[in-house]
């Protein structure tokens, strides 16, 4: 599709349901392409995901696993132990602040499918449920697509697999003969090439304030993905309390630290979406040195007394520039 001058391409937007929110993708070809048959299979993509990895489907691939006794192997998709795989590697990276086994704490804080408000007794089961590391609870074999938990173990893929769905539908698009996509999930999104015009796809950074949408900055991706994890999207009110969704294994608590939010720039999305995650629950001073570490590039928008301040290693070293957004990363 790039060797047709842009003039020749038009922008199509195709999108649709899956994950509680919606997927889109901003596309642009030539009127040869088939958007009927693009269409079907991102969406087919997306929804393969969330039957392999959904807390909230019983009959997923994840769910499967959750049930299992431990000690007994279980078949799993290729593309789901990948996502274990990825998962794990990142829990051990950031010594324990990603963490793909806080289901059980997930649940009892009343973020999962059991509740919808804290339990303060299904709390003090989920701190005593895991003692050792999820990477030493958890065995992968993936040459023969199967995994074992070696001690009482429940996973939640939700920190990493909306970003591996958006992998999944770049992926469709190069299937298709596209060179120029913008693809997007809820607060990940990933570009496949820049626009036809050759600029760079230009994607809001969302300024984290609870109950309004606005831009902290504009974020180009060319061949790049991108993803924010924060705690202003989703919480729980209890009481005077606001409970953040996401949850700190290592305090079996939700995140209660001064960071806002993290964006993590990678090459491919699920490890943006992971390692935004981890960001997020390290905080400002052990998370900006575990990314300098790792050589990520992120920005850590931080509550100060004196209003937000940024925080930014590699292309976010400067200031966010202000402008025109392309879609939102929240």
């Amino acid at each position: 599709m790039s060797s047709e001058p842009a003039l020749l391409c038009k922008r199509t937007t195709l999108h649709g349901p899956t994950m509680g929110t919606r997927w889109s993708a901003s596309v642009d070809a030539d009127a040869s392409l088939d958007l009927a048959a693009l269409h079907r299979d991102l969406a087919a993509a997306v929804q393969q995901v969330d039957e392999q990895m959904s807390p909230w489907k019983p009959d997923s691939d994840l769910m499967r696993l959750n049930r299992a006794p431990v000690d007994a192997w279980v078949e799993l998709p290729p593309e789901m132990l990948e996502v274990l795989a990825c998962a794990l590697d990142i829990h051990r990276l950031s010594a324990g602040a990603f963490d793909p086994g806080v289901g059980a704490l997930v649940d009892a804080w009343g973020f999962g499918a059991v509740r919808d408000a804290p339990d303060a007794e299904a709390i003090r089961t989920a701190r005593e449920l895991a003692p050792r590391p999820t990477h030493a609870c958890l065995e992968l074999d993936r040459p023969a697509g199967r995994a074992r938990k070696r001690a009482p173990l429940q996973l939640d893929l939700c920190g990493i697999a909306k970003g591996y769905a958006v992998d999944r539908m770049a992926a469709v698009l190069q299937q298709h003969g596209v060179q120029h996509a913008l693809v997007a999930l809820d607060g990940e999104l990933r570009a496949v090439g820049g626009q036809a015009s050759g600029a760079p796809w230009a994607v809001a950074l969302e300024q984290p304030e609870t109950g309004r949408r606005a831009v902290h900055g504009v974020i180009e991706l060319q061949d790049l993905a991108v993803a924010t994890s924060g705690d202003y999207r989703r919480y729980l009110q209890v009481g005077d309390a606001r409970l953040a969704h996401t949850i700190d294994a290592r305090r079996a608590a939700p995140v209660n630290n001064a960071v806002a939010s993290v964006t993590v720039l990678a090459r491919s999305c699920m490890h943006a979406d992971a390692w935004a995650t981890a960001l997020l629950v390290a905080g400002p001073a052990e998370g900006l040195g575990l990314a300098q570490r790792m050589g990520l590039e992120a920005l850590f928008l931080v509550r100060r007394p004196e209003g937000l301040v940024e925080m930014g290693l590699g292309r976010f070293g400067a200031s966010t520039v202000p402008g025109g957004i392309g879609g939102f990363a929240e």
